[in-house]
């Protein structure tokens, strides 16, 4: 289960790290195409899910090894739940019917949900 954890979750994170960094660091100019609703929110916003994304992927990968608050690991992986759940209600409610990222990021991030609690 150590493994299945690491490569499922090491896959989350890496994807989570890097798309939170760029809503943290990116222009709208620069996001707008890859993410055409960065149009119509806030750029507070935008910079928050960034900020979430990432605390959300360390929450991933530092709780276990260093065994500080392990309960973190599976609460990152039920908020990326959440969090796909409405991105997926975003792209739906705007019209665009391109959700298998968003249906492959919940799952993932179901996984991971379900091998950290079965690991700690």
């Amino acid at each position: 289960m150590h493994i299945a954890y690491w490569t499922v979750a090491g896959l989350l994170a890496s994807f989570y790290l890097y798309a939170g960094g760029m809503k943290l660091l990116r222009a709208r100019e620069e996001l707008r195409p890859m993410m055409a609703w960065v149009d119509t929110t806030p750029m507070l916003a935008v910079r928050a899910i960034g900020a979430l994304e990432v605390l959300g992927a360390l929450g991933l990968l530092l709780p276990p090894p260093t065994r500080v608050a392990p309960w973190l690991s599976p609460a990152a992986a039920a908020g990326f739940v959440l969090l796909q759940i409405g991105a997926t209600r975003v792209h739906l409610r705007r019209g665009d019917r391109r959700i298998e990222l968003n249906a492959a990021l919940l799952f993932t991030a179901a996984v991971v949900v379900w091998l950290s609690t079965i690991w700690l």
